[in-house]
This record gives C-alpha cells, sequence and structure tokens, in this order.
C-alpha cells in the first residue's frame, strides 16, 4: 500500500483535522516521516512520553486506510484506553463513541462509524481467534510495546502472521524507549529479511531538576512495603508539593507508589497533613472508572491543587495535565512465578531504571519539572536497566492456550519478540491437558476455544462452567468474578469478601456486581456447551470453596496437625500459613485461590502465605478435585525387613493410610530402592560374606578382568544378576539377618577361573606353629592396602621367606604379635627381620614375657603358639 504525502492528499470532509489535532504537539513534525514508512505496511514509531504519538498516529492511519476498515489502538491498560479515547474525541470535536470510541472488558462506546477504536490488548487477543483476518480491521497500532506486557507481546507475533496473509493490513508498534529495533525487525518483511522502518521523534526538552530523599528506614521487608516507608513518602510529597505551590500555584503532583494498598495509605497520610486545602486523588486499578478519569483529567478553573496517588497505571500511557512534581517511591508489582511451590503472583520489587526514567519525565512534559526520589542514588543504580518481559516471570496458562487457539502451540512458527521459558511453558500446558482444553499435540480442543472466548484465567473459565452446571450460574458468576477481581480478602478470607462486595454500594461493589453479571451472561450463553460429568451435591455455605476447588484443583489444602500457627498442606505439596487473625485458622480443609511466598509470621514457617481462600469439605474437595486421586500400595525396606501400607491421597494430601501385606512388585521395589539410596549397607554381610568380598576385590585390582568388580556402585548396578533369589525372599518379608550373602557373591565368579580362587587368594595361611591364620585382605574400596596375616611371632620360627600370593606376586605383609596380640613388628621381608630387627624385639620383649620362648637362632627354633611351660 503506498499512501500519498498530506500535502499532496487533498483532506476529505470526513476525515481528522490533524493540523487542528496536532497543535502544540511535538509528533506533528514525524507525521510526514510517518505518512511516507507506511508504504511498507508497517512500521514502529519511537517517541517519548509526551510527545503526542498516541493522539496522532491514529488519526494519520484513519485518513489513509478509509474506508478499508477501522483502526484499532491498543492501550495496555484500561483507564489508558477511555483517556486516550476521549482526548482524541475532544480534538476532533467528536461525541465519544461515534468517530472515535473505545471497547473494555464489560464497556463499549463505539459503533458502525467509529473510524478509531481504543481497546484492551485482551480484546484484541479474542477478537483475532474469532476472526483471525480481521476483516474490518484496516490497520492496528500497538502502544506501550516497551512495557513488554504479555498479550501485548503475542500480539506483535499473531499481527506479524497475518499481515503475511494480509498484504493490506498496516500494523504499527510505538515504543517510547531502544527497544524500537527489535519490534522493526519482527513486523518487517519476515521473507525478505527487511525490518519495518522506524520513525523517531525527538524528545521535549524541559528542565528537570532531580532530587535524593531516602529515608524512613528500609522500603521493603518480609511482609512487603514498610509502613515507614509509606509514612516517609507521604511526609515528602506533602513538604514538596507545599513548596513548589509556594512558587506557582498551577503546579500539581504525581506520586508513584507500587500497589493500590500502599495508594490508600499514602493519600490517607497527605490528606491528615494537608487537609481540604489540596484534593488528593487516588489512581490504580481498583479504583472506579469515574474516579480514573477524574484523576487523569485536568484541573479545572477555581479547582484546589492535586496531588494524584498512583501505582504505575500513570508512568507512560498516561499523560496526567499539570503535573509538574513528581515524588517516586522507586517500587513496583511485577507477575513473579515460583515454578518449585507452583505459585505465582505480584510481588513488590525495585522498579527498572528505564521506569524511573519514565516517571521523571511526567514532570517535565509540559515545562520545567522536579522529581523527588525517595531512595537513594545506590538503589537506583542496582535496579535492573529495563522492565523484566511478563512473558519471562509470569504465569502462562492463559498465553499457552491463546497461542493453542491460534494454531501455534507454545508458539512454534511466531515471531515473538521473546520465547516463553520452556518450564513455564511445559507447566501451563499441563494444566491445560487436565482442564481438557489441549489435545496430545498441544491443539486446541472445543473446551479449549470455549474457554479461550471467556475473558479470565482458563482454570476460573473452567470453574465458571463447571460451578455454573453444578451450583447455578449466578453463584458460580459471583465467586469467579470475586477472585479474578482486584479486591484483597482480608485475613485471606474469600466468603467475608464475598458478602461485603454483595453489601458494597460503592465503586468496588459495582465494579464487582457488572463483572459478575457480565460472567453469568457468557456462562448462559455457553449452556449449550457440553460439560464435563461433575456432581457437588449439598455445598451449602463451602459453595465458595467448591467453585474455587474447581477453579484450582491443586491448591486444596488440608490443615496439618500439630501445635503453633495453622499450616497447611496443599494438594501440590506446598505448605503455607494463613496471615495471623484470619477468619479461616482452624478449618481443616481450604480451597485456595491465591498463595504467594512470604517470611514472616504469615507464613507459619512455611515461606508461603495464603492470601485468599474458602472453606470447604472433604468431600467437596474430593469431587472437585477427583482428577488428583490416587490410591497406591507403598511399600518400605527398613530395620531390616518390608512392609506396606495402601494410601489414599489427593495430590500430595494423605486422605487414608492402611497396612497390608505388601506384593511381590512392591516389596521388590521397596527393597531395591532402600539399596540404590542407602547403599548395600542395608543388608548384613556375614563374616564368610565380607570376606569373599574382599577376596574377589584383591583379585580385581590386580588381576582385573574377567574377576567382577564387587564395589558398591558395580553390585547395585547388577543386583539382579548375584541377588536375584535373595531380593524376592527380602521382597515377600524375610528379615535381612536370614539372608547369607556368601552364595550370592559367588555366582560373580568368573568360570573357569573360579577354580583357582583358593590357590590364588587363600582364605588362610597355613604358619609353622601349624595353625591356620585368616589373611585379612583390602577392603573393596581400598586400592593400595596389602593382604595382612595377623600372628604371634613365636608361630612363625623357621618360617625363612614371606609367602606370596597371586602365583607369586604379592608378597603378605605380616603384622608380627607379641603374646598379648599387640603389634611387635610390620615385615613383608621375613629374612631380614629375623636376621636383624628380631635381636632388638627379642631384647625388648623377653623380659616381660619370660614363659614365652624368645630363642636367639629364630631360624631353628620349633614355632609354637603356647607358652615354654605347656610346650
Amino acid at each position: 500500500m503506498t499512501f500519498p504525502s498530506r500535502q499532496e492528499r487533498p483532506l476529505d470532509p470526513g476525515a481528522f483535522d490533524l493540523d487542528a489535532i496536532g497543535t502544540g504537539l511535538a509528533f506533528a513534525a514525524s507525521l510526514d516521516a510517518l505518512n511516507a514508512a507506511l508504504g511498507n505496511g508497517a512500521a514502529v514509531v519511537q517517541a517519548p512520553p509526551g510527545t503526542g504519538k498516541t493522539t496522532l498516529v491514529p488519526p494519520l492511519l484513519a485518513n489513509h486506510v478509509h474506508p478499508a476498515g477501522r483502526v484499532v489502538v491498543t492501550q495496555p491498560r484500561r483507564v489508558a484506553v477511555r483517556a486516550a479515547a476521549r482526548r482524541l474525541a475532544s480534538l476532533d470535536g467528536t461525541r465519544l463513541g461515534s468517530r472515535v470510541g473505545y471497547t473494555v472488558r464489560g464497556e463499549r462506546q463505539a459503533g458502525a462509524e467509529t473510524l478509531v477504536e481504543f481497546v484492551t490488548p485482551g480484546i484484541l487477543l479474542r477478537r483475532l481467534l474469532v476472526d483471525p483476518g480481521l476483516e474490518d480491521t484496516a490497520a492496528v497500532v500497538l502502544d506501550e510495546v516497551h512495557e513488554r506486557g504479555l498479550e501485548t507481546d503475542l500480539l506483535v507475533g499473531m499481527l506479524a502472521e497475518v499481515r503475511q496473509l494480509r498484504g493490506d493490513l498496516t500494523v504499527v508498534a510505538m515504543s517510547a524507549t531502544l527497544d524500537a529495533p527489535r519490534f522493526a525487525s519482527l513486523l518487517g518483511d519476515r521473507d525478505g529479511g527487511s525490518a519495518a522502518p522506524v520513525v523517531d521523534c525527538p524528545s521535549v526538552l524541559h528542565p528537570l531538576a532531580v532530587e535524593w530523599v531516602p529515608g524512613g528506614g528500609p522500603r521493603l521487608d518480609g511482609r512487603g512495603v514498610t509502613q515507614g516507608f509509606l509514612d516517609h513518602l507521604a511526609v515528602t510529597a506533602a513538604r514538596a508539593h507545599s513548596e513548589a505551590l509556594a512558587g506557582d500555584s498551577t503546579v500539581d503532583a504525581l506520586v508513584f507508589v507500587p500497589g493500590a494498598r500502599e495508594v490508600s495509605e499514602v493519600a490517607a497520610g497527605l490528606r491528615r497533613r494537608l487537609g481540604p486545602a489540596v484534593d488528593v486523588l487516588e489512581l490504580h486499578g481498583q479504583a472506579g472508572a469515574a474516579e480514573q478519569d477524574r484523576a487523569v483529567s485536568g484541573r479545572g478553573p477555581g479547582e484546589s491543587p492535586r496531588i494524584i496517588v498512583s501505582t504505575d497505571l500513570a508512568e507512560s500511557s498516561l499523560t496526567v495535565p499539570g503535573v509538574r512534581l513528581v515524588v517516586d517511591s522507586g517500587l513496583a508489582r511485577e507477575p513473579r512465578r515460583d515454578s518449585g511451590r507452583g505459585m505465582s503472583g505480584l510481588v513488590t520489587v525495585s522498579c527498572s531504571r528505564a521506569s524511573a526514567d519514565q516517571r521523571a519525565g511526567r514532570a517535565a512534559r509540559q515545562g520545567p519539572g522536579r522529581v523527588v526520589r525517595c531512595y537513594s542514588q545506590q538503589a537506583y543504580g542496582a535496579s535492573p536497566a529495563h522492565v523484566t518481559p511478563e512473558i519471562k516471570v509470569a504465569d502462562l496458562t492463559g498465553a499457552a492456550l491463546m497461542l493453542a487457539c491460534w494454531g501455534s502451540p507454545g508458539g512454534k512458527g511466531l515471531a515473538l519478540p521473546d520465547s516463553p521459558p520452556r518450564q513455564a511453558l511445559d507447566d501451563a500446558v499441563e494444566v491445560l491437558r487436565e482442564l481438557g482444553a489441549v489435545s496430545a499435540d498441544g491443539h486446541a480442543t472445543s473446551a479449549g476455544r470455549l474457554l479461550a472466548g471467556i475473558p479470565a484465567d482458563p482454570r476460573l473459565a473452567r470453574a465458571l462452567l463447571d460451578g455454573a452446571a453444578a451450583l447455578g450460574a449466578r453463584e458460580a458468576a459471583e465467586v469467579v468474578a470475586a477472585v479474578a477481581g482486584d479486591q484483597r480478602a482480608p485475613g485471606a478470607d474469600l466468603p467475608g469478601l464475598l458478602s461485603r462486595l454483595r453489601g458494597d454500594s460503592g465503586p468496588a461493589g459495582r465494579r464487582w456486581a457488572e463483572e459478575a453479571r457480565r460472567l453469568e451472561r457468557l456462562t448462559r450463553n455457553s449452556s449449550s456447551a457440553p460439560q464435563p460429568a461433575l456432581s457437588i451435591d449439598g455445598a451449602g455455605g463451602t459453595a465458595v470453596g467448591a467453585v474455587v476447588a474447581l477453579a484450582f484443583p491443586d491448591r486444596v489444602a488440608r490443615l496439618v496437625p500439630g501445635d503453633g500457627p495453622a499450616r497447611y498442606l496443599l494438594s501440590s505439596g506446598t505448605r503455607a500459613g494463613l496471615p495471623a487473625g484470619s477468619a479461616l485458622s482452624g478449618q481443616e480443609w481450604l480451597a485456595v485461590a491465591e498463595v504467594a511466598r512470604a517470611d514472616g509470621r504469615d507464613s507459619a514457617g512455611t515461606g508461603a502465605v495464603i492470601r485468599a481462600a474458602a472453606p470447604l469439605t472433604v468431600e467437596l474437595a474430593q469431587a472437585a478435585a477427583s482428577g488428583l486421586i490416587t490410591e497406591t500400595v507403598e511399600a518400605q525396606f527398613s530395620q531390616g525387613r518390608v512392609t506396606a501400607r495402601k494410601v489414599r491421597r489427593l495430590g500430595a494430601i494423605v486422605l487414608a493410610d492402611t497396612p497390608v501385606r505388601p506384593g511381590p512388585e512392591e516389596g521388590r521395589a521397596a527393597v531395591t530402592g532402600a539399596l540404590r539410596t542407602e547403599g548395600l549397607a542395608v543388608l548384613e554381610w556375614s563374616t564368610a560374606a565380607a570376606a569373599l568380598r574382599r577376596r574377589l576385590a584383591f583379585l580385581r585390582r590386580e588381576l582385573g578382568e574377567p574377576w567382577s568388580d564387587v564395589s558398591d556402585p558395580a553390585l547395585l548396578l547388577r543386583l539382579d544378576e548375584w541377588m536375584g533369589p535373595e531380593l524376592e525372599q527380602l521382597a515377600a518379608g524375610a528379615a535381612v539377618g536370614s539372608v547369607d550373602l556368601t552364595q550370592p557373591l559367588r555366582r560373580l565368579l568368573p568360570w573357569p577361573e573360579a577354580a583357582r580362587l583358593d590357590e590364588l587368594a587363600p582364605e588362610w595361611l597355613e604358619v609353622p606353629s601349624g595353625s591356620r591364620i585368616s589373611i585379612d585382605y583390602p577392603g573393596h574400596d581400598d586400592e593400595s592396602a596389602r593382604p595382612v596375616v595377623a600372628v604371634k611371632l613365636q608361630e612363625c620360627f623357621g618360617l625363612a621367606e614371606s609367602p606370596r600370593l597371586l602365583d607369586g606376586t604379592v608378597p603378605v605383609l605380616f603384622h608380627l604379635l607379641s603374646p598379648a596380640r599387640r603389634p611387635l613388628a610390620v615385615t613383608d621381608d621375613l629374612t631380614s627381620f629375623w636376621s636383624g630387627p628380631y635381636a632388638q624385639v627379642r631384647a625388648e620383649m623377653r623380659g616381660r614375657y619370660p614363659k614365652h620362648p624368645w630363642p636367639e637362632d629364630p631360624w631353628s627354633a620349633p614355632a609354637t603358639a603356647r607358652t615354654k611351660q605347656r610346650r
């Protein structure tokens, strides 16, 4: 598609007046460059916040693609969607919902005449699944791609693929940071290898003063943002705003904190300190649409100065008029996934340096500004350079379902900005298989496509449908709306939160009620879809828990017996505690909707805390999580004998445990498992068996093959070969002491070489006294020791030469002992000993042991094991 320049093209009476809309906006100077770049059908716009790209790019595209279709613009947040649509409609001088409209979850102001429609990424994703060609759409603008939201990343890959099929679809990605080359490559001509053109817009440079005001103690502890730091934020913001107003009464302030709780606390602190003279507004995802819209609108004539306390909603996708002062906590909430515990959720972390710079830039968008950072320069320098892509750290269940429905399981073949982590993706696909949402090859089933059409986590969507069939559509919809919403359950008490929402006529209650009605309508529209066979009778007061358990069977939890704070074992194997003072404490069974990593007293020493849950009965737990129930016979080999128990489990939770007689298979597995885990020491080695093993080890060491390796690793690898019958005896319940290992070891003897075993490595040595002395061979793990004969010196008189083993190649090492069997000498050369050291030994010992012979001539003296008198 080739676009004529704006100067060449006459203005259509129905077109947007870009000159009027772009008055005072820096990006107006880049419109011709973008106009030229769009001849390729794709472009990347790189422009700092506040330059007007969100306001000007959509109408520019609409002027060129009309009447081929509308321009759809994604914004990462609902408040930004509404604000951007409202601003463009205002500048166009038309009614919101006519030429310019928007669609967010549960709210739509757009019609057939709409030329530019602002939507959230999730809305566009679901439209793509219904209409992969986007037939009524002529252009798509993906705004704020640098934020690296999961849904926006998916849209980049999916739209790049749509462009291969639809040459007339124009796609523009807009970024506020230096990620533009990455997206230009993804949206470019994949066959030809050329990247999409990048259109830059210089920043509007207004002076920005930066102050560092750390204080209030540590920003974070094991339970989140500290109260001392929140107080410090409120004090600093109040002081800085008062100072700014003294010089310019038109200055408004923007305070950045990580979450809704912190917004409320800092706002309350500011109201206490400043009173009614300053209008303190709250901006976060839990606020109602009217509250959000008021916070992002400019101050009207005669209105009080304003301080907007916000989460990162106001970081990059919104321009809040009048803000010339920013107070920044330097903190943000980011998704994190703990694969070891099977948990995912939002955690509070230091924001990236790019985010901190974006926040600071809010103060200098419309003139000279000031940013007060309530942390140190060292903390800023230690922060990551850029925000972590959500695809790298978030739960991927919903994304995996979208990709499966798109026909690209796991993102295969898609030009995604980053590939999903393999383990997180595998876990997500496993969840989808359990839900029946994907087939064995990873593609979406009909049930999966049904779940993908419900704007909720696939597990909640499944619970909505199953819960509606079992408990009623209204009940299920209310529970799912509460779980999926932004409201925090005090003390993790989800039924308590639900009761409060039902009686709440304020914004939170109205928003929940609207969402519940919407979900109920979706449920009724899906009533013709096949439902799995599931019956939950008599839920009564545990209906909330039943729905939650349907969504998260791996989070069904049971109280762990014991004193101290209540601890729960989840069916996934994770242990977690309830918040202190929770109304749920003491409940034996819980259905857990949210669990997060935590330190301190709330985790009851488990490292995880339950954030939202509802009571459950054992019957409901088993019905909702029936797929996790197993019954096995578990045998173990301990204290020398095999014992077995029949164990019925719900995941990691033991439901019943009964002693039973082990079967041959279980018994054998228990014995071999114990041997491989604890080693051969669990067996009882008789003296004869241990001696034979040492002889075989000696032969292996000195001669090698064909003599068998009898080290622990080697014997464990060949258990069946040398110990088969004895394993069966132990598996059948025989005591380990009843099994002699001598015969099993003989099965390892090589033939015909085994016939020379006693010749090469005899058990004993006959000395001149006539005694048969056992030869002590080295241990099986000793690579250097020699065979030893420990014998009283008097029994060796006349033995002129040391005996040798292995056909005379290895001399025996003699430990010559006193009559009290204490060592007198160690030698493998008796000839030298009798000729030399013996004389000194005789001189020292004859007085100590006068009853024993100590002849001057040991060569001719008779060898004896007796005293002189007895001899």
